[in-house]
């Protein structure tokens, strides 16, 4: 247990390191800003997710791997755009709406569809590595059509942009290779003392990797996105959870399943329940990011709430207390239809207002 700050610090600080001198030597090296954006930072910023679920994966703690997973994408969309949406109302860039929104549903779906028979296997995985690279490649080339305005943003947003100590390419790869070290030493350090914390609180690794694993590693995720909220880079906020979530189904457990000694075994609650608040989650975005390109304060408001009312489900859940009937009932019969109802009016009135000329 003693070493969960130190492996939490470890990782935060390597993925910093990661990030800036990932972004900068790319820059160096004429990748433009929109794809360094779009896929280093915000594929740096889950390499957490990535040590701690590969590390879990191949020591065969299988639940914390898949339920750091899970745990983040739920805790990327749901409180850090909740979040990031209270600091200041996010504009979201058609881009985001048309292509990078359906694209991490469409990765959730068939994440979901792949564990259908209970387990992901080495073949599953290298499915998920395959379609990262062509993810990847598709979004570099999309970059040659980028508007200056993009450019601009994106470019403002690199980590210690004015800098003039790690201008030099050898700099850069030393943060790179520093950041890659300390997220490895991190995750084994994260991972052992998650198991100890499992088992001193009496709950499962699968919790443990679900809440407090998933929300430690997520904390790059927040800084970045809650930062940008701050400075009004309207899509790095945004672009940065998408593209993370992206990257966690793609690559962590893509790479995870690949190098894992055996299939990965999904549990049984993950398949009736967190998979599918997962799914229904990134599905929740495109109707909210559709009605108006806004994401307003009271939509911020209302993912902050689905966070506490899904972290206490899982409370209640693994604690078996007596409340949990009347909670999943109140969720079932109330909160969730209600959310639907609303965003099928606000959805059915931003059609009618388009209408009206």
């Amino acid at each position: 247990m003693i070493w969960f700050l130190p492996g939490l610090i470890a990782l935060i600080l390597g993925a910093e390191l990661l990030v800036r001198g990932a972004s900068k030597l790319a820059l160096s090296f004429g990748i433009s800003p929109l794809v360094v954006g779009l896929t280093v930072v915000a594929f740096g910023t889950s390499s957490p997710e990535l040590a701690v679920s590969v590390q879990s994966a191949w020591s065969g703690k299988v639940d914390i791997a898949l339920g750091n997973v899970v745990g983040s994408n739920i805790f990327n969309v749901l409180l850090i755009l909740g979040l990031s949406a209270l600091i200041a109302p996010l504009i979201v860039h058609q881009q985001l709406i048309r292509q990078e929104v359906p694209v991490m549903i469409g990765v959730s779906l068939l994440l979901w569809l792949l564990t259908a028979d209970g387990g992901i296997s080495r073949y599953d995985g290298l499915l998920l590595v395959t379609l990262l690279v062509a993810y990847t490649t598709f979004i570099i080339r999309q970059s040659r059509r980028e508007t200056a305005e993009t450019r601009k943003e994106y470019a403002n947003a690199m980590p210690g942009k004015d800098r003039a100590w790690d201008r030099h390419w050898s700099v850069q790869a030393l943060l790179v290779l520093t950041g890659l070290g300390l997220l490895v030493l991190g995750s084994n350090w994260l991972v052992e003392a998650a198991v100890v914390l499992a088992r001193q609180l009496g709950l499962s690794e699968l919790i443990v990797g679900l809440t407090i694993v998933a929300a430690g590693t997520s904390l790059p995720e927040v800084a970045t996105s809650v930062m940008a909220a701050l400075r009004g880079q309207r899509d790095i906020a945004v672009g940065n959870v998408v593209g993370s979530n992206i990257f966690n189904i793609l690559a962590v457990l893509g790479i995870s399943a690949s190098i894992a000694p055996s299939d990965l075994a999904v549990a049984a609650s993950m398949l009736a329940f967190d998979l599918p608040v997962m799914v229904a989650v990134a599905a929740a975005c495109l109707p909210i990011f559709f009605t108006g390109n806004l994401i307003a304060r009271w939509e911020g408001a209302l993912f902050l709430a689905y966070y506490a009312a899904y972290t206490t489900y899982l409370i209640l859940s693994a604690s078996r207390h007596d409340a949990l009937a009347g909670f999943s009932a109140a969720l079932g019969f109330f909160a969730l239809p209600l959310t639907a109802i609303t965003l099928v009016i606000l959805a059915w009135r931003h059609w009618h207002d388009k209408r009206i000329p």
